[in-house]
């Protein structure tokens, strides 16, 4: 990788492969062990973020899968079925490794998948019945055995004590002399266990060496993602240039143009549009709401039938009610804009308590912050702040109530009133004579 960081720690789709393949273990069972080796410290301190039972075991020395394996299980529960999957393969569904899991209630079952060009890799041989007896690498393949195209990725399960006593017997006298893993296909098969195969796609076993293939993981994850989001009835412009790095849940006839990223937690309601350019991350969009071009929301929630956009920046803890519309060049963080509510341009809205169908004039800022504490800016139902005005809170601007363009309102402004606070204007004659 010619990183300084641990392989599995490499990201794909905003986040890590090891990240990613422990949230699909995870999703099964949240006992997990991890074998670390190289950068182990970074490993084990990220895995420390993740909302899992998750157990360390060191493997000394890199002698082979055979060994981390037989390393991994020493922290395990006896009796226990085992799920042995890698930190750079991370793009496996949970329902082919639900099936993996089902097809091993006889023993043992091993992932594998089908290569038109398997050269390089070990191929599964079979018996007439389809139970796997061997792992045949390519340097000891016959002619026969060269025809197969079917390979074994890593990926097996099966229960701790028959693992365990398959890893008893495994040898390292191989030119690497390290214990390879999938020498137990063998062993176990000689000694009468019955093993059974699932097969998963090309896509979902790819691992990463390279930079270069960490890009074609990339590419993957992003067709994957895609063809769910189509599978849920959601028309996407280019395929190839969405990316989804988070879980993504759509209702009917939404629609997403070029150049979207969706991070995190995304819903979508029905008929939702999402302009080009746009990132959205851990974020709820009600149904018929069209987001307008370069657009940023992050931790918000969007009502039915709004506007947002374009050039609007919704940040954490903002909640936009029905029909409101936040217009271009618009911030919003920790504040509620009520149902019918406009601000349309150049605005910040900031622990602010917007009211419904109130009127937000261009270039309006509420300032929320005196350089040590926040504090919160309430404007009711109705009302209408004039262009360019600076709400210093804490302050309350009630409903029906008007702020003058250009005001800097540092006090209440009652119901119904008017509120400014401005300079007075003075014009000096001749001024321009003056100037020569």
């Amino acid at each position: 990788m010619k990183s300084n960081r641990a392989k599995a720690l490499q990201k794909v789709g905003g986040s890590s492969m090891l990240q990613k393949i422990c949230a699909t273990a995870g999703s099964i069972s949240p006992d997990i062990t991890l074998v670390v080796g190289y950068d182990k410290e970074s490993i084990i301190e990220e895995s420390k973020n993740y909302s899992l039972n998750i157990s360390i075991a060191e493997q000394p020395m890199a002698i082979g899968t055979g060994d981390a394996v037989k390393c991994g299980l020493k922290s395990t529960v006896s009796a226990s079925k085992i799920l042995v999957l890698y930190g750079d393969v991370p793009l496996i569904r949970r329902e082919t490794l639900d099936n993996l899991i089902k097809s091993s209630d006889s023993g043992l079952s091993i992932l594998t998948t089908v290569l038109d060009n398997p050269f390089g890799y070990g191929r599964v041989k079979k018996d007439a019945s389809g139970h796997a007896l061997a792992i045949v690498e390519e340097k000891d393949a016959s002619e026969s055995d060269k025809e197969i195209n079917e390979i074994f990725t890593g990926v097996l399960c099966g229960s701790k004590d028959l693992i365990e006593e398959g890893l008893k017997e495994i040898k390292n006298d191989n030119a690497a002399n390290e214990y390879y893993l999938t020498d137990l296909v063998s062993i176990l098969s000689q000694n009468g266990i019955k093993i059974k195969t699932y097969n998963a796609s090309n896509d979902e076993v790819k691992g990463a060496n390279s930079k270069q293939e960490l890009a074609q993981l990339e590419a993957i994850y992003r067709k994957m993602n895609s063809e769910e989001l189509f599978n849920q009835g959601v028309t996407i412009s280019d395929k190839s240039r969405l990316d989804i790095r988070g879980d993504v849940t759509a209702g009917k006839d939404c629609s997403i143009d070029v150049n979207v990223i969706l991070e995190g937690t995304v819903t979508l309601g029905d008929n939702v549009s999402i302009g080009p350019n746009t990132i959205i991350k851990d974020s709820v969009i009600g149904s018929n709401s069209k987001i307008e071009p370069f657009s940023h929301i992050d931790q918000a929630i969007i009502g039915d039938d709004c506007v947002i956009g374009p050039y609007a920046r919704l940040r954490v803890g903002s909640i936009i009610e029905n029909t409101a519309k936040v217009g271009n060049f618009v911030e919003t963080k920790n504040s509620t804009l009520g149902k019918g509510s406009k601000a349309n341009h150049f605005t910040y809205l900031g622990d602010t308590e917007v009211g419904e169908g109130t009127n937000i004039g261009a270039g309006t800022i509420t300032c929320n912050y005196d350089g040590k504490d926040k504090h919160k800016t309430v404007i009711g139902d109705g009302s209408f702040i004039g262009s360019n005005s600076s709400l210093v809170a804490p302050v309350t601007v009630g409903s029906n109530a008007t702020v003058a363009a250009g005001s800097v309102i540092n006090k209440d402004v009652p119901d119904n009133a008017l509120g400014f606070g401005r300079a007075k204007q003075e014009n000096k004659k001749d001024w321009s004579k003056k100037k020569d």
